[in-house]
Order: C-alpha cells, then sequence, then structure tokens
C-alpha cells in the first residue's frame, strides 16, 4: 500500500508548502489538493509551489471536474505542470461537487466526465482533436498524466473500470469498496482490459487518540461530504441497486451549507452517527489503524489517501496524550513482521538531506534480530534478502 495526504487550500501559502516537503519527507507516495476555486483557494498555482519543493512525490487534484475550467485549459495546465515537475503529475477528477453546487450548477453526467478524460489524455499527449468543431493541439505536450477517477454509482464506475488508470473511493469502508469495485471490474472486462491493473484509492480523514470521542469529532464532517452524493446516488437509482450500508444514513440528514464544506464541528454533520464515522474514517489508537489498513488492503485497495486531516480547522501534527505526532503515514502502519521486497527505487525516507545536493538521503533500517544497523543500499548483510523498513514512531 501506498500512502498519499490530501491537502484542504483554507491554510497559507507557506503551510501548504511546508507541508507538503514535511510528507514527502516523511514518506508520503503522493500529495493531493482539494479543487474548489470559490470556497477556497485556486489549485494550480499551489501545485506549481508543490513541484517545485519537492523531489519525488508524484501530485495533483482530489478532485477536479471538466466543468469548472474548459477541458483544454486543464489540459494546458497539467501538461505544464508535468515539465514543472519532471513528469510526477496526476489528474483526480470526478463530476463535480462544492465548486459546481456552491455556483448553484449541478455535477457533468459521467458521459461528459468519460468524453472529458478522453479529451484530455489526447490533449496532454499532444494529439490532435476536434474540440467544438475546431482542431485543437497542445503542440509542446508529451506525456499524459494518469487519470484517477472519483465516484460513487453503478454507472460511474463501470465507466472508470473502462477507462481510468486509478479509482477514487471516498470512504474507507473495506465492505462498501468492495461493492464499489464489483462495477469497476464489470467495466474492465466490457474494455477488455485487467481491472488487476487498474489503482484503488480509499481516500479519508485520520485521526489518531485512544478518545474516541475526540477522534469522531474530528472527522465527522466527512460522511457529511460523502452524503451529497448519496443523495444524488438516490435520486438515480432503485432503492435495490444501492447498498444501505451507504444510503441509509442520510435518511435524516438536513440540508447541507456549502460555505462550511469540510468543516470541523460544522452542523452540517449533525445527523451522522458514531457508527458511520468509524466506517467512513480511521479513527482511533495506532493499532486501531493499523488494524483498518490490513482490512483495506484486503479489500484491493492500493493507496490510502488521508484527506481532510490538515486544514484551518485542523492543525497538521496530530495531537496524542498531550504530545504531537508527525504526519508520516508509516509510523501508523508499520511492518516489523516480516521483511519485504524493495522494488528498486522504494526506500524509506528519513527526511535527512544533504545541504550541496538537496537530495534526500535514502535510508533502509534492516528488521533482523541480528543487525539492528541502518545501512544505505538496498539489502542487509546477510546479501540475499531485500528489506522494507521498520519505521520509527515519532
Amino acid at each position: 500500500m501506498e500512502f498519499g495526504i490530501t491537502l484542504k487550500p483554507d491554510i497559507s501559502v507557506e503551510r501548504i508548502v511546508g507541508l507538503t516537503r514535511q510528507a514527502e519527507s516523511a514518506g508520503f507516495h503522493y500529495g493531493w489538493i482539494f479543487d474548489s476555486h470559490v470556497l477556497w483557494k485556486e489549485p494550480y498555482p499551489l501545485l506549481t509551489l508543490m513541484a517545485a519543493n519537492t523531489q519525488r512525490m508524484r501530485l495533483g487534484t482530489c478532485v477536479t471536474n471538466p466543468a469548472v475550467r474548459d477541458m483544454t485549459v486543464t489540459a494546458s495546465l497539467f501538461a505544464t505542470l508535468n515539465l514543472i515537475s519532471g513528469g510526477r503529475m496526476e489528474l483526480g477528477i470526478g463530476r463535480g461537487d462544492s465548486s459546481r453546487r456552491v455556483l448553484g450548477k449541478k455535477p457533468v453526467t459521467w458521459a461528459q466526465l468519460e468524453d472529458s478524460v478522453k479529451k484530455f489524455r489526447e490533449l496532454t499527449a499532444g494529439h490532435e482533436i476536434e474540440y467544438d468543431g475546431q482542431p485543437t493541439r497542445l503542440t509542446w505536450a508529451e506525456h499524459p498524466p494518469r487519470v484517477w477517477i472519483a465516484g460513487y454509482g453503478p454507472k460511474v464506475l463501470q465507466m472508470a473500470g473502462r477507462v481510468a488508470d486509478g479509482i477514487i473511493l471516498q470512504f474507507a469502508d473495506p465492505d462498501l469498496i468492495a461493492w464499489c469495485l464489483g462495477f469497476v471490474k464489470e467495466g474492465a472486462r466490457s474494455a477488455k482490459r485487467d481491472w488487476r491493473g487498474i489503482e484503488v484509492m480509499a481516500a479519508a480523514p485520520v485521526w489518531v487518540s485512544d478518545d474516541l470521542g475526540v477522534a469522531r469529532e474530528r472527522v465527522r464532517w466527512f460522511p457529511a461530504l460523502v452524503s451529497n452524493h448519496v443523495v444524488d446516488l438516490i435520486r438515480q437509482y432503485k432503492p435495490e441497486d444501492l447498498p444501505p450500508a451507504l444510503t441509509s444514513y442520510v435518511q435524516n440528514r438536513a440540508s447541507y451549507d456549502y460555505l462550511h464544506h469540510c468543516e470541523v464541528e460544522s452542523s452540517n454533520a449533525n445527523f451522522v452517527s458514531d457508527e458511520v464515522v468509524d466506517r467512513f474514517c480511521i479513527v482511533g489508537s495506532a493499532q486501531a489503524h493499523r488494524e483498518k489498513l490490513r482490512k483495506l488492503i484486503d479489500a484491493g485497495v492500493t493507496q490510502f489517501n488521508d484527506t481532510g486531516s490538515v486544514s484551518a480547522r485542523n492543525p497538521a501534527d496530530i495531537p496524542r496524550d498531550g504530545k504531537r505526532e508527525s504526519i508520516n503515514p508509516l509510523s501508523r502502519f508499520r511492518r516489523r513482521e516480516r521483511c519485504l521486497p524493495l522494488k528498486p527505487h522504494q526506500g524509506v525516507i528519513r527526511g535527512e538531506r544533504n545541504s550541496k545536493s538537496h537530495k534526500p538521503r535514502v535510508v533502509v533500517k534492516c528488521s533482523h534480530r541480528w543487525n539492528r544497523q541502518s545501512h544505505k543500499g538496498r539489502s542487509c548483510s546477510q546479501g540475499k534478502r531485500r528489506h522494507s523498513a521498520p519505521v520509527e514512531s515519532s
């Protein structure tokens, strides 16, 4: 499993840059940012700064949509950012929620989303397309970013199975993820694709605390956010087509105020029960986090994205038992039990930088009982095994 973090751009520009650096140093593989240009800061200048201040972390929107900006604009933005970042950009895209609704507009259809993804790929690859009857080409673009499609309903998920490089599922409920992946697999089969090549992201907020009451209140806003999509699904599908675990909790939902979107302790979340919080988010002790992450891996998740734990109302360093924990995801999910193979490009980033080269130093720490020495390189003195590295708690 890889780890990502999503920043809500209601914090200062300096804080966004600093947190991005901290996340890369801590070992995060992906840095995502919300896109809701009226509610919060514009994401693309921020992604430029994030790219300029990182070396390895892959970066993208979580998520944008085809309607807020013309797709030629979005394609040009990503193609440019790909040049700035050295090819590290990823497009996270969906039908549209807050950035549309705050303007009194509806999300786009799944068919419009699919067409936009195809145009985006062609344009960012430097190919010519017919755009409103006009031949259009980004002659300088070369390498199309991967595309992650966010969705909940059967039609969007089947479409994502046909065309997406990755799927964004905004909850951490293993059973609901398994239900969603059933439609992704159907779509992949219809397009003669191997669904196992599609990345699966579970995006949800986390809060580490032995006090469950405190942890739940910090993330209760998230199922309220998801409820906007669920209400749409209920309008479009028959009750028997949707799992009660996804739909039943919105029965007592009142109106939703987008001016308090993704906000801790917002009245938007008053209807959300503790049971739903526990299913949709990851809360509780560090051990509870590890257990939930293992269940997500078993369900098919390849990336966990901590979405929303950092905002103006949620500090970046998570309080636990009177102390401050860093945002290192690996400190919450150790693998001390066994040594695992490492791909050539993988390692544990310990955050130490060479002042001259500015390149992070990769240190792999052997977990064998007879050799606890930190060493550079990819294998320990045994010489035959490559190792994943146990990570010290912050």
